[in-house]
């Protein structure tokens, strides 16, 4: 199994529910184990042409997960939670009301023209960052380091959301 990291996200609609669904289907998913989740942050949208406070705030979340899935089929699921969320794509980077991206998969590196691993802008962003180290404070982004120092050096510019974690993780499973 590898353990994969999924970045949640949403500004259309109720975010906050719309977050704990998407971690529920997620956690549900065939080839899939919750390890770990965080709490809810909320960030202003960010844009093509950057910050944008006149669009809907943000609603952000992580989920850990180990996995049996390849990458591609993993992003391909979280393709298909999009879907059953109501997700369009008729503007990048614009208004959503989910959605889920893989930002790490190990210490893996893959690029192709649907997936690149590790996210190629995860270390920019404060709201990947925040919910990221909050449900895994050891966390490493490959090639990056400490997710812990570079969000400290990135500045958290997101606001914590009283909410609990998207999840709970499974129960280790004990060997006899």
């Amino acid at each position: 199994m590898t353990r994969a990291v999924i970045a949640l996200g949403a500004n259309l609609g109720d975010r906050g529910s719309t977050l704990r669904a998407a971690a529920a289907a997620v956690a549900a998913l065939p080839g899939v184990r919750p390890v770990a989740s965080s709490r809810e942050v909320e960030s202003v949208a960010l844009t093509l042409d950057g910050l944008d406070t006149t669009k809907p705030r943000y609603r952000n979340g992580v989920v850990v997960v180990e996995t049996d899935l390849e990458p591609q089929q993993l992003l391909d699921a979280l393709h298909g939670i999009e879907d059953e969320h109501g997700r369009t794509r008729e503007v990048r980077w614009g208004d959503r009301t989910l959605d889920l991206d893989v930002i790490a998969v190990d210490d893996r590196r893959i690029d192709t023209a649907t997936l690149t691993v590790p996210h190629p802008r995860a270390h920019e962003r404060a709201f990947v960052l925040a919910p990221w180290a909050d449900a895994d404070p050891e966390a490493v982004l490959p090639g990056h380091g400490s997710v812990t120092t570079l969000l400290q050096a990135l500045g958290d510019d997101t606001e914590r959301v009283d909410e609990p974690r998207l999840f709970e993780a499974a129960e280790p499973e004990s060997t006899p």
